[in-house]
């Protein structure tokens, strides 16, 4: 059993103290960096694509073709993960994990045809899917209540590999060292953590709180899978759309590329705040509400103005509200799942995968019917469904309703 203190006082009653009662001991700091590492090839992933398509050819139809198998590859894992987690201990699922999104980097970037590339894809949707929900698990089955903070402070990594990744892969591919190096970097890190912490054992997964295991989740822990899903659809609109955006606003091609990292840099320093305000518990609720708070009137800011230098001002406030919604909102799914959190886990992922890919095909449909402004209407409608489903999930929680579906 792992305790949250690290060491014993017998000669004293006080109640611990807040740096005492979360550890950020081996599981949580593994933890912390594989996630690292995930999103770091993950960020780095789209902008190799151009350079990819510039290689190889091919057409802007297949280029989408690539985004849809990693969703695929994602989908497949979230629907087989917790089939996994019931035969594999933690770490065997977390290395092999590892391995195996290593396998489909490479794939992706030493491959010389479509056909490899393509497959490079969908292993490293798969794999990279299946290592990133290993990784949430650990964090919820160390920290139980103090998931929250767990989760919020594994995704500081995120927002600077969101930061960090693009620098890193342009500068590479203007170098003769090439683009294909950034990809290196990730697997490299995790070869060291698997030296450092291939013998480290992992918090095992809970057991359900009754007896039969596979009865369906609480109807709260769906309502917050649906909330994690669809804010991180906010934030997927902003990044294919918002460049787009930006260049309606008078900011030229390249400009407009560039001022995307002022998103990522705000969800950098959004998620530092985050990481700082809940080191003392039961604030994600508030955090969240807070966060939404932030991000309606800035993304009017960034949508409404016509001055370039205000819409980044926007875009960067976005990213700071938008920053803590998906850990905290997958924080409250996991901590409503009674015992079954691997399949309130894997079920978030699965409904992510889901929106975060509909939401931006049906941004663009929009926009080629209606026009880009109009079109990003859609970004309020889910901003307010975010504060629906939090409302109602938190209703359903506290009035005892734990009807599953």
């Amino acid at each position: 059993m792992y305790r949250y203190t690290t060491r014993q006082r017998p000669t004293t009653s006080r109640r611990p103290t807040e740096t005492e009662t979360f550890v950020r001991d081996a599981p949580t700091r593994l933890a912390y960096a594989a996630l690292a590492c995930w999103t770091f090839w993950l960020y780095a992933f789209g902008p190799a694509l151009t350079l990819l398509r510039a290689e190889l050819g091919f057409s802007y139809t297949l280029l989408g073709v690539y985004e849809l198998l990693l969703a695929a590859g994602a989908a497949l894992s979230a629907v087989g993960f917790v089939w996994a987690a019931r035969r594999l201990a933690r770490g065997a699922l977390l290395w092999c994990s590892a391995l195996a999104t290593v396998l489909g980097a490479g794939l992706f970037t030493l491959g010389r045809s479509t056909a490899v590339t393509l497959l490079g894809a969908v292993v490293f949707g798969l794999a990279g899917t299946t290592m990133l929900t290993v990784v949430q698990a650990v964090l919820s089955d160390r920290h139980g209540d103090r998931r929250d903070r767990a989760l919020t402070e594994a995704n500081v990594g995120a927002g600077a590999s969101a930061v960090f990744a693009p620098l890193l892969l342009g500068a590479l591919a203007a170098s003769a060292v090439g683009w294909r190096a950034t990809f290196v970097l990730p697997a490299a890190v995790l070869v060291v953590l698997y030296l450092r912490y291939r013998r480290q054992p992992l918090p095992a997964a809970p057991r359900p709180a009754t007896a039969t295991g596979d009865r369906g989740l609480p109807l709260a822990c769906w309502l917050f899978a649906v909330l994690t899903a669809v804010s991180s659809a906010i934030e997927f609109c902003l990044v294919y759309f918002g460049p787009q955006l930006l260049i309606h606003a008078g900011m030229s091609v390249a400009a407009a590329s560039t001022a995307l990292s002022s998103n990522y840099l705000g969800i950098l320093v959004g998620r530092l705040l985050g990481a700082r305000l809940t080191r003392r518990p039961g604030r994600a609720v508030a955090l969240l509400y807070a966060s939404l708070a932030v991000t309606g009137p800035s993304f009017v800011l960034f949508w409404l103005t016509d001055q370039p230098a205000l819409a980044v001002l926007g875009l960067f406030l976005c990213g700071v509200g938008i920053a803590n919604l998906y850990p905290l909102a997958l924080a409250l799914t996991l901590g409503a799942a009674r015992g079954q959190e691997d399949r309130a886990n894997a079920r978030s992922q699965l409904i992510l995968g889901v929106v975060a890919g509909v939401s931006p095909f049906l941004l663009g449909s929009l926009a080629d019917r209606y026009g880009l402004v109009s079109a990003f209407a859609l970004e309020p409608v889910l901003i307010g469904g975010c504060l629906v489903l939090l409302w109602g999930g938190l209703r359903v929680q506290r009035g005892g309703d734990f009807g599953t579906k």
